[in-house]
């Protein structure tokens, strides 16, 4: 229980589906998560109350556990604050658990890791399953893919993968701790985790990934790729409706 008059470190866990919002980080129209948080806190508090995400995702990319924090004064226990923040939230947005962190928790600079996951559905995907999944209208090899998939694996430069328009990052070299790939009749699943990702990397190694299964590249060029370090238009980026933020790891 908080104290009255204490202010107190929230670490909270939210899902959203992307594509009922303009992404994660907070945009002029005020339609991101973070506006829609922070507009709920402004209700509950009668001030305004700074979110800080692990990290920002594309409008259209999903999260089933991003994290969050603020700093406010709440008498009531962390179940309440939840119960608080959920109410009248607007579909498509949970907030999944609060709890009390320590003064020196930061969302995004305490983190040792993300995981994230992409779906790929073959074929013409129905009209429950299209906005979860990249629907590729040609045969993958599979094979192959998982030839590719294995170069990719460890810790590299993945400069070759990142895209304009990110945050200014001192260096470009990630490490890949896992990058698995699942399928099952016309579904895939790619599940990448590392210490941290580089703007829309994971749509970017997974657009080259669907290039190399379709035989527009060979594994030995998405190799070629990463030693490049050069962003080139054989690399496609992923649509973002296949993208769920899985995990933050800390």
């Amino acid at each position: 229980m908080n104290r009255i008059g204490q202010t107190r470190r929230w670490k909270c866990t939210c899902a959203y589906d992307g594509g009922a919002f303009s992404g994660w980080q907070s945009q002029p129209g005020g339609n991101a998560v973070q506006d829609v948080l922070e507009r709920r806190l402004r209700e509950i508090f009668k001030r305004d109350v700074r979110v800080h995400g692990s990290g920002r995702t594309d409008a259209g990319v999903h999260a089933l556990a991003q994290v969050f924090h603020f700093d406010a004064t709440w008498a009531h226990g962390a179940e309440k604050l939840r119960a608080a923040l959920q109410h009248r939230l607007r579909r498509g947005l949970q907030v999944k658990n609060v709890r009390c962190a320590p003064k020196d928790f930061h969302a995004r600079f305490s983190a040792k890791g993300k995981i994230y996951r992409y779906e790929i559905f073959l074929g013409e995907a129905d009209p429950f399953t299209t906005p979860y999944c990249w629907a590729v209208t040609r045969p993958l090899n599979w094979k192959t893919v998982t030839e590719a998939a294995a170069l990719l694996r460890g810790k590299h430069d993945f400069k070759a993968f990142t895209a304009a328009g990110g945050t200014e990052r001192q260096t470009t070299v990630r490490h890949l701790r896992r990058l698995d790939l699942l399928h099952r009749g016309r579904r895939g699943r790619l599940t990448f985790e590392a210490d941290g990702f580089l703007y829309k990397m994971v749509r970017s190694l997974t657009g080259a990934l669907v290039s190399v299964g379709e035989g527009k590249l060979a594994p030995r060029d998405v190799a070629a790729l990463l030693r490049s370090r050069t962003r080139v238009p054989a690399v496609q980026t992923a649509p973002p409706q296949g993208l769920f933020l899985v995990k933050v790891l800390y």
